[in-house]
C-alpha cells in the first residue's frame, strides 16, 4: 500500500546517494589535494583527467562484460571492494603516491549507478514510477558528500593552510559510503519485506 514497503528500494536509495557522494568527491577534491602534494608542479591540470578516464574505461568493461561474463550485482561487489581498497591507499600512502589511487577511483566508480538502480528498482509494480523519482532524488549525495569532506578537512586542519593529512583524514568518508553500498550489493538489494 506504500512505497515505504518495499526496504530494498529505501536501501537502494541510500546507497545512490553515498555512491553519487563518493563519485563526486575524487573529481571534486583531486586538483586542491594535487596542489599540497605537488606544491612544485607547475602543471597538475592533468590530474584532473585521470578520474573521468578511469570511469570510461569501467563503462566499457560493462558493455563487454555485464551480462555475458558477469553479473550486474558481481560487478557492483567487486567495484565497490576496489573502491574500498582504493580508498584505504589514499588514506593510508603517502600523498604522492595515494592521489594515484584518488584518481583510480573513478574506475571504481564507474559501474555502480547502472548497477544499484536495477536492483533497487526490482519488483516495485506500480510504485515503479515513485521508485525511480526517490533514486534519482538521491543524487543529492553528490552535494551532501563533499561538503561534509570540506568540513572535516577544515575540522582536521591545525595550520594556516591543509596539508595532505588533513585531506587524508577527511578522506575516511569514503570508507562508511563504500560500506553502505557494499551491504546492499550483498544483502540489501535482497531485502522485500
Amino acid at each position: 500500500t506504500s512505497i515505504f514497503q518495499f526496504p530494498h528500494l529505501l536501501l537502494g536509495v541510500l546507497a545512490l546517494f553515498f555512491y553519487v557522494g563518493v563519485e563526486t568527491l575524487p573529481m571534486a577534491s583531486i586538483l586542491d589535494y594535487a596542489k599540497i602534494v605537488f606544491p612544485e608542479a607547475g602543471n597538475i591540470e592533468g590530474f584532473a583527467k585521470w578520474v573521468p578516464i578511469g570511469m570510461v574505461a569501467g563503462y566499457i568493461f560493462g558493455v563487454i562484460a555485464i551480462p555475458r561474463y558477469i553479473t550486474q550485482g558481481k560487478a557492483l561487489i567487486g567495484f565497490t571492494v576496489l573502491g574500498i581498497l582504493g580508498s584505504v591507499m589514499v588514506i593510508l600512502l603517502p600523498g604522492k603516491y595515494g592521489i594515484y589511487f584518488l584518481a583510480a577511483l573513478g574506475l571504481a566508480n564507474s559501474l555502480m549507478w547502472p548497477a544499484i538502480w536495477p536492483l533497487a528498482i526490482a519488483d516495485l509494480g506500480r510504485f515503479t514510477k515513485i521508485g525511480a523519482s526517490m533514486l534519482v532524488m538521491a543524487i543529492v549525495g553528490g552535494a551532501v558528500i563533499p561538503l561534509i569532506f570540506g568540513f572535516l578537512v577544515d575540522l582536521f586542519q591545525v595550520g594556516e593552510s591543509a596539508v595532505a593529512a588533513d585531506y587524508q583524514n577527511a578522506y575516511w568518508i569514503f570508507i562508511p559510503g563504500y560500506l553502505i553500498i557494499l551491504y546492499f550489493a550483498l544483502k540489501g538489494h535482497k531485502i522485500r519485506k
